[in-house]
């Protein structure tokens, strides 16, 4: 059964919405924050990305990096960049994208999730985190006292909440505007209390979510909770900080793209090497000059010294029954990057380096053909299904094997705890 809990958003004016909203924290660096941000004083990066307001190559991690976080939201709530809603609501999340000549849309609620929930596998996990950004997350979201950025959950698509979705957004939006990237996002409020308690019944009928993207903001909000629980002697599980802020989107909505690879070296195997011992696993044939992209599951585009190639794994080579070991990611990870190309453990690896599919397979023939990486390889995007039976067997998925595209703004909806 999950729980969907309303709350009083900290949110910008609608004429500055697309001023103050920015993108997630963790796919900007430091450098490209700080030109986004640029020029702009009321952008959420001033939160989100605080370093851009320090000196340049001061550490991430530094205490006046957090301190300045809290510095600037002060200021924001303030000089009324950002107000708070008078009554707790939920709210309506629309996105809508061109991915090459289609477009993509999603609908999502926002709205606050339960951490207990996420303690309690309620809502499901497919991925490991890493203590150095949780510790990040969990600095951040303490000293600002709010989840400025959302957990992207999904379940499994169920038709009254369609249905009910679909009449709200009959009515007159909040926010809508179009950013840089071509990407429209629109916001309604649902204030009416009817509504707010329709809602929490329909999800009370949705056995579990999924975490889609955000398993370092979800792991910080348990982490922060048990700081903000252990500090308060008359805790009773109502306050704000046992709840995280999230946008929750049916199954069917979501749209995933590739997460492809690119490898600087060819760990001391010459070419010829290198393709007669692929070719021990994966049928191979030529395909052109540009890197290939994968037209079905099991099929991988490599591309090395100008020429491309189509790699097919042999039989035999993957359990095809196992959830984990039947993804792409698993099936390339386990049957060459590992035993040819010495990555045993790609979140550690400094050889390798990842590309979201967003970028396109262009991005791949740049990088090989800039002389920095030696091979490419792209590969055919998961499923939402697989993510579903990767967390539903209780399994991890290998790192980088989901780039979810449109990327969620920060600042639509901050959730203060």
């Amino acid at each position: 059964m999950a729980t969907v809990r309303p709350f009083k958003a900290l949110r910008p004016h609608k004429d500055q919405a697309a001023q103050v909203t920015s993108p997630p924290y963790d796919v900007l660096n430091s450098q490209e924050a700080k030109q986004t941000a640029e020029g702009n004083p009321i952008s959420l990066l001033h939160i989100t990305k605080p370093e851009i307001d320090l000196e340049d190559g001061i550490n991430q991690c530094d205490d006046k990096v957090y301190l300045k976080a809290k510095e600037n939201m002060e200021r924001f709530v303030k000089d009324g960049t950002l107000f708070q809603d008078e009554k707790p609501m939920f709210y309506l999340y629309r996105q809508t994208m061109p991915i090459g000549d289609k477009i993509h849309s999603q609908l999502g609620l926002v709205a606050c999730a339960s951490v207990d929930e996420y303690e309690n596998n309620v809502i499901k996990k497919h991925e490991l985190t890493r203590k150095d950004k949780e510790d990040d997350r969990t600095r951040h979201v303490y000293e600002t006292k709010a989840n400025t950025g959302p957990v992207f959950l999904v379940y499994k698509a169920k038709k009254e909440i369609d249905d009910l979705f679909e009449q709200i957004e009959k009515k007159e939006s909040e926010y809508d505007f179009t950013g840089k990237d071509g990407v429209r996002h629109i916001l309604w409020l649902i204030d009416d209390d009817s509504t707010i308690l329709k809602i929490e019944s329909l999800f009370k009928e949705i056995p579990v979510m999924y975490v889609a993207d955000g398993h370092h903001r979800s792991a910080s909000a348990m982490r922060v909770r048990k700081i903000m629980k252990d500090k308060n002697p008359n805790h009773t599980g109502s306050e704000e900080y046992n709840f995280f802020l999230a946008v929750i989107f049916p199954h069917n909505q979501i749209n995933i793209m590739a997460y492809n690879r690119v490898v600087k070296d060819l760990n001391g195997h010459t070419e010829r090497e290198f393709l007669d011992l692929i070719k021990e696993k994966f049928e191979i044939r030529e395909a052109g000059s540009d890197v290939p992209e994968p037209r079905k599951k099991h099929e991988f585009g490599m591309y090395m010294d100008s020429k491309g190639f189509i790699l097919v794994p042999k039989p035999g080579t993957f359990d095809a029954n196992d959830p984990v070991a039947s993804l792409d990611a698993a099936i390339l990870q386990n049957n060459l990057l590992d035993p040819i190309l010495g990555i045993k453990n790609p979140r550690e690896a400094k050889n390798i380096d990842f590309i979201g599919g967003i970028r396109g397979t262009g991005e791949l023939k740049k990088h090989v053909d800039s002389g920095n990486f030696k091979v490419a390889f792209s590969l055919y995007p998961t499923s939402i299904q697989d993510l579903i039976e990767v967390a539903d067997s209780g399994k991890i998925m290998p790192p980088k094997s989901t780039w979810f595209e449109p990327k969620l703004k920060d600042g639509m909806a901050i959730h203060t705890i």
